[in-house]
């Protein structure tokens, strides 16, 4: 009953509850050279593996993001194993020479969010073959 005393029925009312899209982990990752933002460093992930890992400890606790550049595919994914490693605390030196797809490809969205605030894009003058590369990560 409502407080002027006027009876009104109750009728149901419908809500579509969906899922949220998840994050994507590369979806908008790969960018043509030049085009860092001012506040990010920039790696050359085709440096040794052991320069890149120490790189990566203190990028992802550093306060501000990274934007990677090769022209490789599997180092594009690398790098983004190598992120997330980093950000776990997990070892990097294995997650850059064997990166765990299906690991990847199962985080959550708060761990993709984290991953894509430190790792800001993936420059390279091939982005087809960078974007191609990164696809077996988008699933």
């Amino acid at each position: 009953m409502t407080h002027d005393d006027h009876a009104t029925p109750a009728e149901p009312v419908l809500v579509t509850l969906s899922t949220p899209a998840r994050r994507s982990l590369v979806a908008g990752l790969v960018r043509p050279l030049g085009g860092a933002p001012e506040t990010a460093e920039i790696v050359d992930v085709d440096i040794p593996d052991a320069e890149l890992a120490a790189f990566l400890v203190r990028i992802a606790h550093a306060d501000h993001g990274f934007v990677a550049r090769t022209a490789d595919g599997a180092r594009a994914v690398a790098i983004v194993a190598g992120t997330v490693a980093a950000l776990c605390g997990e070892d990097i030196p294995t997650a850059l020479t064997n990166p765990d797809v299906d690991f990847l490809t199962s985080l959550k969205p708060p761990a993709i969010e984290a991953t894509r605030t430190v790792l800001l894009a993936i420059e390279t003058d091939d982005e087809q073959a960078i974007t191609d590369a990164l696809r077996v990560l988008d699933s």
